[in-house]
């Protein structure tokens, strides 16, 4: 009975502490003067908005995109904390960033309310003016709640500063406006066995190579730039091969996926034509596990720029990796090899196989998060609830629970498989080269 009461008195104070929290939003919690993470979660649900709502949409320039508004984030405030150290110097090709006043008062709300509508603006200069008037919608909500004109104004312009500085350096990375050039009509695809064309029944209306030389762009971290492309199984179409025991058990999966599996496989699909896509996914994941856990206001935005940058670098070096090998999929090898009448679950992306993004960018996600908030995570993913039940294949979009966050990412590889996407090479692969780079971004000195 006394445990019991232990037990009930904890979580009536872990209840009121939460109730307590939530109330607060940006005003100051203790006398250390410690923030809400609410500003930056309404700032993540904004970009993620945006990201989903404008046309045109793909998980690479996402995931560009997340990279930039989560380090923009971070170091609009990265001097309001003494334990956290800002990453110029640091990051590739980032020598110098503004830097505030000394000895004057600053509302660091208010400087990453400004540097996020700045520079979510710019990104996506092509979004409708009914999205560009909900950042400025949000932007001033935020802006009214310093009382003091002169310090919020002080905040809001060093904010901009530094979205601007960051934008500044955006355009030398390769990606650049990539969403003006999704699809390259000029690139030319090997024709030997075992190389990727461009699917008849496929997930984009364009039968072209999505981004083709995204893999040259700029990655954040240096070293993460500097990871070998990793090697792959050599192609065969003999049955006694790996690669040919490799497609099989694709295309064994398909005959007896189970109702869970196929679940699994809606999840993970984000189609960016109809989610924020699979990096998108990541970002959203990083809010939820700031709202789980609590996070203060610092805390959340050196999350958002570590998810960020992570998921950036892992679709950087994936799509060296595609574009180097141009690999085929399964659909293509059990066709002319196994089984004519054999089809996929889920639609086939437009870009080559080997390895696979969905794994890479869960795995660095996955490393980051971590890093940040231990191995042992529980977390229960709802960024899909609410979506219309997908009735082709008669399936539910329902809350899914983990116990920890690399527990996602092998969910999230595994996905592919079963949706006849990769095999799972590719996704081993994939959850490998991820988590390197996820390390490599934990490498950095983020504290003081």
């Amino acid at each position: 009975m006394v445990q019991l009461f232990i037990t009930v008195v904890m979580v009536i104070g872990n209840v009121l502490a939460y109730a307590n929290d939530r109330n607060q939003s940006t005003k100051e919690k203790s006398e250390k003067g410690t923030l809400s993470a609410d500003i930056p979660v309404k700032w993540s649900k904004m970009t993620l908005k945006i990201l989903k709502g404008t046309p045109g949409g793909s998980p690479t320039y996402g995931s560009r995109s997340l990279g930039y508004m989560g380090i923009t984030m971070y170091e609009s405030v990265v001097h309001g904390n003494t334990s956290y150290k800002s990453l110029a110097g640091q990051l590739n090709g980032l020598a110098s960033l503004p830097q505030p006043e000394k000895n004057l008062k600053y509302n660091w709300a208010i400087s990453l309310n400004a540097s996020q509508a700045y520079l979510l603006k710019q990104l996506y200069e092509q979004t409708s003016a009914s999205n560009k008037a909900s950042i400025d919608s949000l932007e001033n909500a935020i802006y009214q709640s310093e009382a003091n004109k002169e310090v919020a104004q002080r905040s809001a312009t060093y904010g901009q500063e530094i979205a601007k500085a960051i934008f500044e350096w955006s355009k030398t990375d390769g990606g650049y406006q990539g969403y003006k050039r999704n699809f390259d009509s000029t690139y030319a695809l090997p024709s030997d066995g075992g190389s990727w064309q461009a699917p008849p029944k496929g997930q984009s209306p364009v039968a072209l190579p999505l981004h083709p030389f995204w893999g040259k762009n700029r990655t954040f971290v240096s070293a993460n730039g500097e990871l070998e492309v990793p090697k792959k199984i050599p192609y065969s179409y003999k049955k006694d091969s790996d690669y040919y025991s490799q497609m099989y058990e694709v295309y064994k999966m398909r005959s007896t996926l189970t109702q869970e599996q196929k679940e699994i496989a809606n999840w993970w699909g984000d189609d960016p034509s109809e989610t924020f896509s699979p990096p998108g996914h990541s970002y959203n994941l990083a809010t939820i596990t700031i709202v789980t856990a609590r996070a203060d206001f610092f805390k959340a935005t050196q999350t958002y720029a570590k998810v960020g940058m992570a998921v950036a670098d892992a679709f950087i070096n994936c799509w060296k990796c595609k574009y180097y090998y141009h690999a085929q999929r399964p659909w293509y090898f059990i066709f002319y090899n196994i089984a004519t009448l054999w089809d996929l679950y889920w639609p086939e992306p437009p870009f080559p196989a080997f390895y696979s993004g969905h794994a890479a960018q869960a795995a660095a996600a996955a490393t980051v998060l971590a890093n940040i908030y231990g191995t042992r995570f529980q977390l229960t993913d709802d960024s899909h609830v609410g979506r219309p039940m997908d009735t082709e294949r008669v399936v539910e979009y329902k809350a899914r629970k983990f116990n920890s966050f690399w527990q996602v990412a092998i969910e999230t590889a595994d996905s592919r498989m079963y949706g006849g996407i990769h095999t799972c090479h590719d996704n081993e692969v994939g959850l490998k080269e991820g988590t390197k780079i996820g390390n490599n971004v934990n490498a950095l000195s983020w504290q003081i």
